[in-house]
């Protein structure tokens, strides 16, 4: 019965210990602890698994405080160690003494970490505690009895015990219950003298457990803790409701949330337990909905804060938008049938409004950068042109394809995002339009005295045509020096210079012409005088031949007359008539030598009288 009696007992005590640790760690999802007694002195393991990370001086701390609340009779030496599931060694210890209203530490650090090689261990197996990295000034014979001597209560199926190590292996490994008989299976009766020799720390463990669980709260007295949650859990709806703001939407999520760590130091034991698990289910999920609204609220406060600015740019936009959306959305999923429904729809109205805003804005920003983005697309166009412009056409594709470009940027506002890069563009388009402008107006200038070359060159081969060499020769010289006055960068100054040659060729020709025509005239003229005189003496005919003259039988019919008559009136007259056809000839030599053409001189009868050549 005592064996029974003690394991009940240290059951009990490893259970509390290890629900306090539960509730103190709670990083922690799993402790084991395990309870034994040697020689008047407590034992205590607690293990967890291998993959959580625990500070031992934690662990101890909580142990140290459960057992100061037992409020033992009597000193009591404690030992606790704490180690791995799955390993041999423990890898932190502390000795304890516990006495009426304090703990004492003694022996190791509560961090004593191990860290040594089996083959180190075996070899010093025999030697102290403190010689193992452990810590602790028992000799090793001494820590060896305690360990062996040791004797436990058989374990509940839900805590298991290493099993014994045999003594022959190579390596023999530390746990603090070595040795510990498997009481399932063995009789008490060679246990009852160990165990009567920890009757009095059973005892205390017993007195000390219950006393621990008795205190704790809500178990035997009221709970307020649970009271005042109820009270609250009632009236934090009307609060709720009745909140106007952020900030009273926050003192009623800072007293939920006070009221709810309030439960969780209630135990498992207590009648409060269920109710405090519900309450505590109902106000954290309240302060989670009151937390959304908070943030949401939050969220808005910020956006209102960057709408006070314009924005400069798409993403400052769009970062506005995000924000708002943000706000909105974990509004507009509050029920109708929440208490934060009537606050909610008062702030949505406003906050959607803002976002449109917002939207518009983001719109018209679009708006502009698209128009930024084609005025550029246009510019490399107008770039593209330019390289392989020639002609007036070209030019004029190039410089209104830059108009285009330049026209764009200038209605982009100052208050776009693409305010500032489109001024930067205008600053570098500009004098690019200026340049297409300039060369533009040197082509249209160069095709205009072009086509003002070619159509005088037209005109004179007109005159040429009839004959009119004076103007003939007057509009060659016009188109010739019309076509030397296109400049050489033009597209048409080639094209004039072929014109040059012919031009200046035709001009010299038309000279010419000019120069034989005024010469035909002044012989016209020359020989109208000479065959007139008083009477029509002769006629004439000018042609590339030569002069063709035939004098008129009046003149010859004179002459008839003035040599019959020479004899019956006097010498004189037929002489002097004589004369004047010899004068005649002389005058007609003479006009021949000016024309540089042979003279015929024919009678009436059309008998030659007189040849003159070009060789005299």
């Amino acid at each position: 019965m005592k064996v029974a009696v003690q394991q009940e007992d240290l059951q009990l005590l490893a259970k509390t210990l290890q629900e306090q640790l539960l509730v103190e760690v709670p990083s922690v999802e799993f402790f084991q602890v395990k309870c034994g007694v040697n020689k008047d002195e407590l034992m205590i393991l607690t293990q967890h698994s291998s993959g959580t990370i625990v500070d031992s001086q934690t662990i101890f701390a909580v142990l140290e405080e459960v057992l100061q609340s037992l409020a033992p009779h009597k000193e009591q030496q404690v030992q606790c160690f704490l180690r791995v599931f799955g390993e041999k060694l423990p890898y932190a210890k502390r000795f304890l003494t516990v006495q009426r209203g304090e703990v004492e530490g003694q022996g190791s650090s509560t961090s004593a970490y191990l860290d040594f090689s089996t083959r180190r261990y075996a070899n010093a197996r025999h030697k102290p505690l403190s010689d193992r990295g452990v810590g602790g000034d028992r000799e090793d014979k001494e820590e060896n009895s305690t360990l062996s001597s040791l004797s436990f209560p058989c374990p509940s199926s839900s805590l298991t015990f290493a099993p014994p190590i045999d003594e022959a292996e190579e390596e023999e490994l530390f746990d603090p219950f070595v040795g510990a008989p498997d009481l399932s299976a063995c009789k008490p009766a060679r246990q009852v003298k160990p165990m009567m020799l920890g009757a009095a720390v059973l005892g205390f463990v017993v007195l000390a457990a219950g006393a621990y669980c008795l205190t704790r709260p809500c178990v035997m007295s009221e709970c307020k803790q649970v009271q005042i949650a109820e009270q609250l859990k009632t009236e934090s709806q009307q609060l709720t409701r009745r909140a106007k703001s952020e900030n009273e939407l926050l003192a009623v999520q800072q007293r939920l949330q006070a009221a709810s760590v309030a439960l969780k130091p209630i135990p498992r034991w207590s009648p409060h337990y269920q109710q405090a698990e519900e309450l505590q289910a109902n106000l954290s999920g309240r302060i989670e909905k009151i937390n959304q609204v908070v943030k949401a609220l939050q969220t808005a406060s910020t956006a209102a804060q960057k709408i006070q600015t314009p924005g400069y740019s798409l993403e400052e936009l769009q970062a506005r938008q995000h924000l708002w959306r943000q706000a909105i959305a974990p509004l507009e999923a509050v029920s109708p049938n929440s208490e934060l429904y009537g606050l909610v729809q008062a702030k949505l109205l406003d906050y959607r409004v803002k976002l449109h805003t917002v939207n518009q804005q983001m719109l018209i920003a679009e708006k502009w950068l698209k128009k930024l983005t084609a005025a550029k697309a246009v510019a490399n166009a107008a770039t593209n042109r330019e390289a392989t412009a020639k002609s007036l056409n070209d030019w004029q594709k190039v410089q209104s394809t830059w108009q285009v470009a330049i026209n764009a940027l200038n209605v982009i506002p100052q208050t776009s995002p693409g305010y500032q890069e489109a001024q930067k563009l205008l600053a570098d388009y500009k004098p690019k339009l200026t340049a297409a402008r300039d060369r533009t107006t040197k082509e249209q200038l160069a095709a205009k005295t072009y086509q003002q070359a070619v159509s005088t060159a037209n005109q004179a081969k007109a005159y040429e045509q009839q004959n009119q060499w004076q103007a003939a020769a007057t509009y060659w010289d016009q188109a010739l020096q019309t076509a030397k006055q296109i400049s050489r960068d033009s597209f048409y100054y080639t094209q004039t210079q072929t014109l040059i040659e012919p031009y200046s060729v035709a001009l010299k020709q038309a000279q010419e012409k000019l120069q034989v025509t005024s010469n035909l005239q002044q012989t016209r003229t020359d020989l109208d005088k000479t065959c007139v005189n008083g009477i029509q003496i002769c006629t004439f005919s000018i042609d590339n031949e030569g002069i063709i003259v035939r004098l008129t039988p009046d003149y010859d019919q004179t002459i008839q007359n003035s040599l019959v008559n020479s004899y019956s009136e006097n010498l004189t007259t037929s002489v002097d008539l004589t004369n004047h056809l010899q004068t005649l000839r002389e005058a007609l030599a003479v006009i021949s030598e000016n024309a540089n053409l042979p003279l015929f001189l024919y009678d009436a009868q059309d008998q030659i009288v007189y040849v003159r050549t070009l060789e005299g």
